[in-house]
């Protein structure tokens, strides 16, 4: 399936309910239990060849997820790089970067953003229950995807249109 390529909309964004594999930086896996958590895609997004883009984006995303996390829900946060962000040294959310170079074209990337919002501790695997939380364990209520979201895209938005204009 092609979800994008060189001139598509930076605007666009594709949301999945479920993964069946979904993966993060060298090919590690990303569990994604149905209908729990935030899992979505940027496939659109361009630069020039003169201009950093994956570095700064994730960093800028991480960054702000921080924040929201932060500021929404009083949760004390913490950056792990490269993609990682984690509450009391669990990952609950993580950041993926992949660039594509065009011969005679802007270059594009894929920004994966993945979010544990409301899975249960035993909708982890047996072996990164240890190492993963969502933020309904951390917050012990589930919080609402839709409203969490559209919130996070808005700041996304926002971001991204101050970073890179």
């Amino acid at each position: 399936m092609q979800i994008a390529t060189p001139n598509s909309s930076e605007g666009l964004v594709v949301f999945a309910e479920h993964q069946t594999a979904g993966r993060g930086q060298r090919g590690n896996r990303w569990e994604s239990a149905a209908a729990k958590g935030l899992w979505f895609l940027n496939p659109g997004a361009t630069r020039d060849r003169d201009k950093p883009f994956p570095a700064a984006h994730r960093l800028g995303v991480r960054k702000l997820f921080h924040r929201r996390l932060e500021n929404e829900f009083s949760l004390k946060t913490t950056i792990k790089l490269p993609n990682d962000v984690q509450i009391d040294r669990r990952k609950v959310a993580g950041v993926l970067v992949e660039m594509r170079a065009h011969e005679k074209a802007p270059h594009s990337a894929i920004v994966g953003i993945g979010i544990n919002v409301n899975q249960a501790l035993e909708d982890f695997p047996q072996e990164l229950q240890s190492r993963a939380i969502s933020l309904a364990i951390a917050l012990g209520r589930q919080v609402d995807r839709q409203n969490f979201a559209i919130d996070l895209l808005r700041d996304l938005d926002h971001s991204y249109r101050e970073r890179f204009g």
